[in-house]
């Protein structure tokens, strides 16, 4: 019987053996990938730390120094001198200034802190007729700096009689910050609206809701302006240059200029006095950070998240 030249219709080629790699292993390679990423990040991160820890390290040992080797850019003391700390405590009233520092600080901080979240919450709750104009003035006024206003906010405090004391270094702040009001605006713009619509129905003010409903919400966020005013006002030199006259009224920093004054200069400038003099005002900020950290950065990560 012949047989066609196609072959039957039922009929299969035969299977060609097809030659496979083995499955690779992509886990693996994925997991070296990210613990490389993960070390070149850890790496990087500690570099960082490094490169700002330095500068305080630094002070820190140069302290510590006798006067000769100041400089010599040794990280560990020798010999020790630990005396220089005792020369800056009796020879300056370190504890006067600190307090005189301390009591500016927070009445600057406390408030900057109010008054800022006052119109903050106004401008984030309430919906009125060129609120967007408005608060585009408030920014504004952080283009405009500060050597432009100097001259005519010395004049105002002296005809106030308030020239020579402390209080020009923080009564500004009762009226607020552009900046600080930014950024409490942008935290009251996470808070649900529902929860002030419910208080109003319920007979609440709005002094009732900016005080019981936003304040305590926005907990994290007025630590944030409180610690950096607070931090701004202990590290302000320029005001205390203007107003302050008597030494017990210095604050911190203007103490540190008289230090300067007293031990840096001339011939035999006592570094190490000035250096110890430093460390000594720069702990209590230190301290601030650690104690206030996790608001800190809590306050930092939620403060962005507000809508129009």
């Amino acid at each position: 019987m012949a047989t066609s030249v196609g072959g039957s219709a039922g009929a299969t080629a035969p299977a060609v053996p097809v030659h496979r790699n083995p499955p690779s292993r992509p886990g693996m390679s994925q997991r070296q990938h990210q613990l490389l990423t993960r070390g070149l990040w850890s790496l990087s991160i500690l570099g960082a730390c490094l490169l700002l820890l330095y500068p305080f390290v630094w002070l820190v040992s140069a302290s510590l120094k006798p006067r000769s080797q100041v400089f010599d850019n040794s990280l560990v003391p020798n010999p020790f001198a630990p005396e220089n700390y005792v020369t800056v405590w009796k020879a300056a009233p370190l504890v006067t200034w600190m307090v005189n520092s301390v009591v500016v600080g927070l009445v600057a901080a406390i408030a900057v802190t109010v008054s800022s979240a006052v119109v903050a919450f106004g401008f984030a709750y309430f919906r009125f007729r060129w609120r967007g104009p408005m608060f585009a003035l408030v920014l504004g006024t952080m283009m405009l700096p500060g050597a432009v206003t100097m001259v005519p906010t010395y004049l105002i405090w002296d005809r106030l009689g308030l020239a020579s004391t402390q209080v020009p270094l923080w009564a500004g702040n009762l009226f607020g910050s552009a900046f600080y009001i930014f950024l409490l605006r942008q935290f009251f713009l996470t808070l649900p609206r529902d929860l002030f619509e419910a208080a109003l129905i319920d007979g609440a003010s709005y002094p009732r809701l900016f005080r019981s409903i936003a304040l305590p919400l926005a907990k994290p966020a007025l630590v944030i302006v409180f610690v950096f005013e607070l931090r701004a006002s202990w590290t302000d030199l320029v005001k205390p240059l203007i107003y302050l006259r008597d030494p017990a009224l210095y604050t911190i920093p203007r103490g540190l200029k008289a230090v300067i004054d007293q031990f840096g200069k001339g011939g035999e400038s006592q570094w190490e006095i000035v250096l110890a003099a430093s460390v000594l005002t720069t702990l209590p900020m230190i301290v601030l950070f650690f104690l206030g950290q996790r608001h800190f950065v809590e306050g930092i990560a939620t403060t962005g998240r507000g809508g129009a």
